[in-house]
């Protein structure tokens, strides 16, 4: 159950039509989707709430006027159990600044703000407790411990850093909550209109604000993200809303617009195997339909407010599998085309883009870190990673210009990979498609690569001492019996360079009509292991983040090498690594969304364990047979695991049985 909280311990202006701003907010709380709506006199009547409540609490003061649409994607924003309204209006007497850095609040009270506190925040049931001390120490319910921590914002009765004066009580609540660690993120307001006001006229001036603006037709452009690359920019976005908005008139959800997006793309895959110019045509056809319903169906979410966990997963699951789907399309395309090695172009497209989209996760947390230590990221600003920061900032600030679409679109994003596919595809083939897709996926891989090495060494932050490196990592069983080895980021690396060895010596084996050496695979496994023992070692390097991809590629390349010499089957070598991508992806999904490890993820045995199993199979040689039955088995694994996570638990959880929507 949501509660919501009205503070009406600030003055809140005048009646207008009768109707103060307290008994205005209520109503658009209740009409915001909260189940309880409350009016607190004072910060000591919020602690009370707060402590009785069981989920999460929507707070206000007494002096928004703002359009309902911004309450309600306050109360729905999906980007963090926590999150602060804040705005770019000129801060006020007695309003707390704040200073935000990729989507986070990262300072209260900042000198150097970036926006004003919007009086209004949703707190995530975790962080409950928090807030209800927060609350007791603003109101001076505690008289013996000082309202902030040492570290944090002025005590109550200091000048606020808005231009004076005490801060507001709604304003002392955020400032004590982000003064107690507690994760803030930023819901800015944009085409929408909120405003804080402190007298008659500013609330007039604020309502006919919020009235000249139409509130669905701002809803709709809203649905489309404010930055997005280039091609579904320009050739995507201005068109897709009114799908989305025809889908929501005949009641299409988000989840059936993501089917049928995967059913387009599964069809193209199709076409682009069967090789023919009409079918290659119609293929790039439909998978730039599919993209468009890829997008519409993230829009759609936006637009009718339907988050959900299991909506976040199911879209992040059907974009790689979509992708990866046509890659065996194209690959399947080239070999009955002639070409020998079009299925090995298949799988070094997918085990590229697995490998770019584990660094991309572990860069993200790294900066995310970064920017709730501000000192640390600010200690070398004249070296090279300073300055490349500060480069960045500069170019994604400039928005619009030629610099700024150059940068977004370098590091290949999904829709100018779908793009180049379908153009490469429809004029030139698959094999030309997929050589595309690997040279520049392999040039932003680079370039990206080698920018966020030199950022990260110049942040310095441990990010992997916060998680639990093991489980993302996803040592299983067998790394937690090795000891415990030092240096996990060049034991990863040497366990990628050992299976990328493996492979380049199978396929010359196999090219020449040979048969590896027993002991090469043996040797591969051996630093493998080794790698392994790194895994309850402290990821405290500046390069550290690495390691998860690292892994990732060595088991990727090791079961490759493994097939070909076991002279297995191209599509069933494809089909295995496809099978460990859906894995990952799963266990990367849940982590990032602070959810808990999938249900059977320990009978998945750990990338060593299956290593491992593969290399046994080998020597035995029986590397098809090692390769059906483990990838048969972990798709079992991952089906069940599915099941379990979105339909079994939470029915149980609800005391009935339902399937997600």
């Amino acid at each position: 159950m949501t509660l919501a909280i009205v503070l009406a311990a600030e003055p809140a202006a005048g009646r207008l039509n009768g109707e103060s701003l307290t008994e205005r907010l209520a109503a658009q709380w209740r009409r915001a989707g909260a189940d309880d709506v409350r009016v607190a006199a004072d910060l000591a009547e919020l602690a009370d709430l707060v402590a009785a409540a069981t989920g999460p609490v929507l707070v206000s003061g007494a002096d928004l006027v703002a359009h309902t649409a911004v309450l309600k994607h306050l109360a729905t924003s999906p980007v963090g159990p926590t999150v602060a309204l804040v705005l770019t209006d000129p801060p006020a007497p007695g309003q707390a600044t704040v200073r935000e850095e990729r989507g986070q609040v990262v300072e209260v009270c900042a000198a150097d703000a970036s926006g004003v506190f919007g009086g209004a925040l949703r707190v995530g049931a975790a962080d409950l407790p928090a807030l209800a001390d927060a609350a007791r120490h603003a109101a001076g319910a505690v008289p013996d411990a000082p309202p902030f921590d040492q570290a944090g914002p002025p005590a109550p009765d200091a000048p606020g850093a808005a231009g004076g004066g005490p801060l507001g009580a709604v304003d002392r609540l955020v400032a004590g909550l982000a003064a107690r660690g507690t994760l803030i993120f930023a819901q800015r307001v944009r085409l929408l209109v909120a405003h804080r006001v402190g007298d008659e006229a500013q609330r007039k001036a604020a309502e006919a604000a919020v009235a000249a603006v139409d509130e669905d037709r701002a809803e709709l452009k809203l649905s489309v993200k404010e930055r997005d690359d280039f091609f579904t920019t320009f050739f995507v976005s201005t068109w897709s809303p009114y799908v989305t908005k025809a889908a929501a008139r005949i009641g299409i959800g988000p989840t059936g617009v993501t089917m049928v997006s995967v059913a387009f793309a599964v069809a193209a895959a199709v076409l682009f195997g069967v090789g023919e110019r009409p079918a290659l045509v119609a293929g790039a056809i439909l998978l730039y339909l599919g993209f468009v319903l890829d997008c519409v169906d993230g829009q759609l979410a936006r637009y009718t407010r339907h988050f959900s966990a299991w909506g976040g997963w199911l879209d992040t699951m059907a974009d790689r599998f979509k992708e990866y789907v046509v890659y065996a399309g194209l690959g399947f395309g080239a070999t009955h085309a002639g070409f020998r090695y079009g299925w090995a172009l298949a799988l070094a497209a997918m085990t590229l883009q697995t490998v770019r989209h584990m660094t991309d996760t572990w860069y993200g947390a790294l900066h995310d870190e970064a920017a709730r230590r501000p000192k640390v990221v600010s200690a070398d600003a004249g070296g090279i990673g300073g300055k490349l920061n500060a480069a960045s900032t500069r170019v994604q600030a400039d928005t619009g210009s030629v610099s700024y679409w150059l940068k977004r679109t370098v590091v290949f994003p999904i829709g100018e990979r779908w793009a180049l596919i379908a153009i490469a595809a429809a004029l030139f083939g698959p094999l030309v498609a997929l050589v595309a897709v690997l040279v520049w996926g392999a040039l932003a891989f680079a370039y990206t690569g080698g920018l966020r090495t030199l950022r990260a060494r110049w942040m310095r932050v441990p990010v992997l001492t916060t998680v639990d490196a093991g489980l993302h990592r996803d040592d299983g069983l067998l790394a937690r019996t090795l000891p415990v080895a030092r240096r996990p980021l060049l034991l990863a690396v040497l366990a990628a360079l050992g299976a990328a060895g493996t492979l380049v010596w199978a396929l010359l084996a196999v090219h020449g009509g040979g048969d590896l050496p027993v002991w090469v695979p043996v040797l591969t496994l051996v630093l493998l292991l080794g790698a392994a023992q790194a895994s309850r070692a402290p990821h405290d390097g500046s390069l550290d983040w690495l390691v998860p991809a690292a892994l990732r590629a060595a088991e990727y390349l090791f079961a490759i090498a493994v097939g070909v010499a076991g002279r297995a089957p191209a599509w069933l070598i494809f089909g295995y690594v496809l099978v460990l991508t859906l894995l990952h992806y799963d266990l990367t999904a849940r982590l990032e969304k602070r959810q808990s490890a999938p249900p059977l993820h320990a009978a998945t045995l750990g990338w060593p364990g299956r290593s491992l199993l593969l290399a046994i199979g080998l020597i035995a040689g029986y590397a098809s047979i090692a390769l059906a039955t483990l990838g048969a088995y972990l798709l079992v694994v991952f089906v069940a695991s599915v099941v379990l996570a979105w339909v079994v638990l939470p029915a149980r959880a609800r005391g009935g049985v339902r399937s997600p929507g």
